[in-house]
């Protein structure tokens, strides 16, 4: 459980969520000495605080944007901005979780947690003139987000000791100790079984109403969009365009019975071309 003074340091330390603008982006791979066109004219944008799901089907490019805005990669056209900063690599500031945590199995929860604010304390020593950082010490900011998904208590277990829903709130504290102004999530429940997988989606809701970053997320249960996020955008066939926009104003914390969620879960099956 989340105490209120765990969630009033974390809000505190934490950025506002970042504004994300993804302008004309189309993408495409070399596979087998061809062409294979994966993005098509993506526009979308992500207010501040937003969370915003991706749904469509399985290949047809939701993680490819994902690794876009992330950073990672960069498009064979269009523009990705964050904060109206044109996105031309990885930062701390746009953190990744995947379906598979990664943890490094020779360290502990804690070690493991603490690999960002390490790796930004060897960048500092290594650039004096770098910009100022969090205030608050390493091991300060790694309790912080330990408290936050509930594994103080695990701090000094190895990933082995661990569930499969501890593992990935481990991998949630990796991303939160950064203090991201974005969550960037690619199905990142896929692999939990389905009451593991429903108590994420809450803990994953409450830790976003705590700090308020912004949230792109890909999932392909539709459940799981509309019970999480504010909007949720639907892609086509690879290669991806943007087919539907549905927004949820459902209160949180949303039960999948209401009749509201029901009928936007229609409506996104409609769009997806399943009338069920």
């Amino acid at each position: 459980m989340v105490t209120p003074s765990v969630v009033h340091q974390v809000a505190a330390a934490t950025r506002t969520g970042a504004r994300i603008d993804v302008r004309h982006v189309s993408h495409r791979f070399a596979l087998r000495g061809a062409a294979l066109d994966v993005l098509d004219d993506v526009d979308l944008a992500v207010e501040p605080g937003e969370f915003v799901a991706l749904l469509g089907p399985s290949g047809c490019g939701k993680s490819t944007l994902l690794r876009l805005v992330a950073g990672l990669d960069k498009p064979t056209r269009g523009t990705l901005l964050a904060d109206g900063m044109p996105i031309d690599g990885p930062d701390p500031s746009r953190v990744v979780v995947f379906q598979d945590p990664t943890l490094y199995p020779w360290r502990t929860v804690r070690r493991n947690v603490g690999l960002g604010p390490e790796a930004q304390r060897r960048a500092r020593r290594a650039r004096p003139d770098s910009a100022a950082h969090d205030p608050r010490s390493i091991d300060e900011r790694i309790d912080a987000a330990l408290a936050l998904v509930g594994l103080t208590e695990f701090a000094d277990a190895y990933p082995h000791q661990l569930s499969g829903g501890m593992t990935q709130r481990a991998a949630l504290a990796r991303a939160l100790v950064n203090d991201p102004a974005l969550l960037v999530l690619d199905e990142p429940f896929g692999k939990l079984d389905s009451l593991t997988r429903l108590r994420m989606q809450g803990e994953l809701v409450r830790l976003w109403q705590a700090a308020r970053f912004s949230v792109l997320f890909v999932t392909h249960d539709v459940e799981e969009a509309l019970v999480v996020a504010d909007r949720v955008i639907v892609f086509s066939e690879r290669p991806a365009r943007i087919v539907a926009e549905v927004r949820n104003d459902a209160p949180y914390p949303r039960h999948r019975d209401d009749p509201k969620l029901v009928a936007l879960r229609r409506q996104v099956l409609a769009q997806l071309g399943l009338d069920v």
